[in-house]
């Protein structure tokens, strides 16, 4: 439904119900970037800013991502609203007048910048910013342990007092039989532990999140958590085209002569456990949103 009208109704009502976008809009930035590709984020948002003074400015690294969402928001007729430049990873909301004062003079000197690496910008790390919002990326963004608290760190030295971090990602149990199947036809053929060492995610639950924000980096409070088994139907590659896109990295992990074997492997169970009586197949998201204030 990407992109689609009731996908839109959607994200609006869960911008607005998180509070990401509230009259007048403040400054925001986004540790997403795909979400905003086919316009089932940024024309929202760009829809509610474009009612008083405020402006979206998205940046990835990934050329034809902008120019796609470039055409779709000329599409829309938000060109004055939203625009777009090639730096992986962030997306920034402004109030009219902090926008162009500020990021005129927003210094980033790095083609690419990864979200776990925000300590190393002193530009953003300014508490200039009101929110930050990250859309279904975190469970790859904090899949490395040792960079997790430093993310969070990043994210409130951007935050000005009293502003708030809005999340949506994958939670404890997302995709949990999709991930049993990699790591079992994975680890078969290279070991538990080397399949544990290319799984690109990390699904944590509610009490590790209060858990890293409020006592290991502190200075956070939660006002809002929860997690929501969201099942959702394979679009039309099935469950093959989501395992060749999705899981492709715990294939990495295989010599090429082993990998078509084992995705057959993977595609074979979940295509027992994941079929719908009335035909498709369903995967088990499981979604961990949350609203977290600095203080």
């Amino acid at each position: 439904m990407a992109g689609s009208a009731k996908g839109r109704s959607h994200s609006r009502h869960w911008l607005r119900r998180y509070g990401l976008v509230q009259s007048p809009p403040l400054s925001l930035f986004s540790t997403d970037s795909n979400a905003f590709k086919d316009g089932t984020l940024d024309i929202p948002i760009g829809q509610i800013l474009a009612q008083g003074n405020g402006a979206l400015h998205g940046i990835d690294g990934s050329p034809s991502m902008i120019d796609a969402s470039k055409k779709v928001i000329a599409g829309a007729g938000l060109e004055g609203t939203c625009t777009f430049q090639g730096i992986v990873y962030f997306y920034f909301i402004f109030h009219q007048n902090f926008f162009f004062s500020y990021f005129t003079g927003l210094d980033i000197p790095y083609p690419v910048l990864d979200a776990n690496n925000l300590l190393s910008v002193p530009s953003l790390q300014t508490a200039n910013f009101s929110k930050i919002f990250s859309n279904a990326a975190m469970h790859w963004i904090l899949a490395p342990p040792a960079t997790r608290e430093a993310f969070f760190h990043g994210v409130k030295n951007a935050l000005i007092p009293g502003g708030r971090f809005v999340f949506e990602m994958g939670g404890l149990g997302n995709v949990a039989e999709v991930r049993a199947a990699l790591l079992s036809a994975v680890g078969r053929r290279v070991g538990l532990a080397r399949a544990k060492e290319v799984d690109p995610w990390f699904f944590p639950d509610e009490e590790w999140v209060r858990d890293m924000v409020e006592r290991t980096v502190g200075g956070f409070e939660i006002e809002k958590i929860e997690r929501e088994w969201r099942p959702t139907d394979a679009d039309v590659g099935g469950v093959q085209g989501w395992i060749r896109l999705m899981g492709k990295e715990f294939f990495q992990a295989l010599g090429e002569d082993e990998r078509e074997m084992c995705i057959r492997e993977v595609v074979d169970v979940l295509e027992v456990v994941c079929a719908k009586p009335g035909g498709g197949f369903m995967l088990s998201y499981v979604r961990l949103r949350g609203v977290v204030r600095k203080l």
